[in-house]
């Protein structure tokens, strides 16, 4: 059974962690009194559309607002970032006069701050061209100050530091060095709060990883002298046989009738720290932030209780790029005159949008998909710019089942289309069919064929599979299902599209060969993808019945509800 959450003393209702499955790290969140609306943010790092904004009304029902990076224009540089853990990530948002701001460190070829603005929540073209300024590191978070005045506070260097900000120029002011916490590595995330005449400042100590936690001080001045918190760490799951762990990187905010809450970043792995193949996820927990005290944060639990507003999904039916609400499943048919999804994602910008085109003449009801000369992992000559063809959502329970029709008739041998486990370019686990080499004198084959990239976490040996298309399924849509069987094995099946009885499954994988390594601070897509290997093929694939479905989730050890 489930340990019982120390929020049970909380008067309020039951919910489960986590409220942003799936790949949501360093989440961010304001209250926003003329919506009546909470909104919250993520990283996303090198993946594009970036920094999505959900918006809810009642901590319960999640909808995706918008995608604050959703042109090249805002961040051309995003193309040719190597480092598939850089990008942009870390993020703070706030409200500020009728106006969000966005504040962030993008981590490519070079490492510049970014202010992004937007008076339209709901809408991806409201959101500005960003204001570029010298960030001080990373982690930047943006406050205003009683007079007015705008200042950064960011982690460089094992240095918690902040310098004011002109948010028409970017021009930055002398830096000074604040509190750098209570002697944990890697002093950073800070966010400052102006309360009950002290300025507040929360970071996060320990790397993020088993030992991350949340720590806090205040002043009756911005730039000290600081008090550290009493009770420090505020927050925490460290030394914990917990299975949530890694928490940290946290902010608060209240709600519209005053309750104070928490979000920070956990992983759902135990502290053996292996298996977590959703990455960091955003979890929620109550606070209690009496005047002029410190901040109680509940710990973080599966089950938890607390103060949640009264239910309200309608008022946001409707609102924003989303379709679905966090949960949902997918039904995607591509319909025409429809476009891609606003929470489908690709690995960088898509190299050519026509390379995904919705219900092209001939074949409506598809998304056709123009291969790309590079795989999914490249080569050692790989360029970022070069492109994958390969578009994805995020894994976002710990079972379900993903899958989609392929239409594809390879004509030169290794031109390949599939469906992938992604986690990176150096992880990732693929099914797909592929015109092989015979041997000399025979024609090539159609075949399935199941491969991994990369170890991830994972110690045993790497499986391998191919398979003959039988060849009364060729010429006809092939359906191929990715299946999270367990909390840690995926299953990769096939089958007729008419004929969806006949189900084979091809291979199966370790979900710790998507945990860590190359992908630690990520979590894992599913998707589509085309490609012809390297070879001279342009054989174009059109999937179809596009379908996720979250059948559970683990919230505790040995302890799965519905999803």
């Amino acid at each position: 059974m489930a340990t019982s959450s120390p929020a049970a003393s909380l008067k309020g209702t039951q919910y489960t962690n986590p409220v942003l499955p799936g790949w949501h790290s360093d989440p961010s969140c304001v209250y926003v009194p003329e919506e009546d609306t909470i909104f919250c943010v993520a990283s996303t790092f090198i993946a594009f559309p970036g920094l999505p904004l959900y918006a809810t009304k009642d901590l319960q029902n999640w909808k995706l607002a918008s995608n604050i990076f959703n042109r090249p224009s805002q961040i051309p540089s995003l193309g040719q970032t190597t480092n598939q853990q850089g990008g942009i990530y870390a993020p703070t948002l706030r409200y500020h006069k009728g106006k969000f701001y966005l504040i962030v460190s993008f981590l490519g070829p070079e490492v510049i701050g970014l202010v992004f603005s937007s008076s339209n929540p709901y809408d991806d073209a409201s959101w500005s061209e960003p204001l570029e300024f010298t960030v001080q590191g990373i982690d930047p978070d943006i406050f205003w100050d009683d007079d007015g005045t705008v200042y950064v506070t960011s982690a460089d260097n094992n240095r918690i530091q902040q310098y004011s900000i002109d948010l028409n120029t970017g021009e930055t002011g002398p830096i000074e060095y604040l509190w750098n916490g209570t002697g944990g590595v890697y002093p950073e995330g800070p966010h400052i709060y102006r309360k009950d005449g002290y300025y507040y400042l929360m970071i996060a100590e320990g790397g993020t990883e088993t030992g991350h936690a949340e720590t806090m001080a205040r002043s009756k001045h911005r730039t000290g002298p600081w008090e550290p918190c009493p009770q420090n760490p505020i927050l925490t799951n460290r030394n914990t046989t917990q299975y949530f762990q890694t928490v940290g990187h946290a902010d608060l905010f209240h709600d519209g009738a005053g309750n104070w809450w928490a979000v920070a970043l956990s992983t759902r792995s135990g502290p053996e720290w292996k298996n977590y193949p959703m990455g960091r996820e955003t979890v929620l927990v109550p606070a209690t932030w009496a005047t002029g005290e410190w901040p109680v944060i509940q710990p973080v639990r599966g089950h938890m209780r607390g103060p949640l507003p009264h239910k309200n999904k309608k008022a946001l039916i409707g609102l924003g790029i989303g379709t679905n609400f966090v949960g949902d499943p997918d039904r995607v048919d591509f319909e025409p005159g429809s476009s891609i999804p606003g929470h489908f994602m690709y690995w960088r910008f898509p190299k050519d949008e026509a390379l995904y085109t919705v219900s092209p003449r001939g074949h409506p009801n598809t998304l056709r998909l123009t291969p790309s000369t590079a795989n999914l992992t490249g080569t050692e000559t790989f360029q970022p710019d070069d492109g994958i063809t390969f578009v994805g959502r995020r894994q976002t329970d710990t079972l379900f089942t993903y899958g989609v029709d392929i239409d594809f008739d390879p004509k030169v041998v290794n031109e390949e289309a599939g469906v992938s486990l992604f986690l990176t370019q150096g992880q990732h686990v693929d099914l797909g069919v592929v015109l092989l080499q015979a041997a000399e004198g025979k024609k090539p084959s159609l075949s399935f064929r199941f491969r991994v990239e990369g170890r991830g976490n994972f110690e045993g040996t790497i499986p391998s599979a191919t398979a003959p298309v039988p060849k009364d399924w060729q010429g006809h849509p092939i359906r191929l299902e990715i299946q999270a069987v367990s909390d840690s094995q995926y299953a990769f099946s096939v089958s007729s599209a008419r004929k969806p009885g006949q189900k084979k499954v091809i291979g199966r994988a370790d979900s710790r060969l998507v945990s860590g390594d190359t992908g630690r601070f990520t979590g894992s897509l599913v998707g589509a993808y085309a490609t012809s290997n390297g070879g001279s093929g342009s054989t174009e694939a059109y999937i179809s019945r596009w379908k996720y479905d979250g059948q559970g989730q683990m919230i505790d050890h040995g302890v799965v509800v519905p999803s």
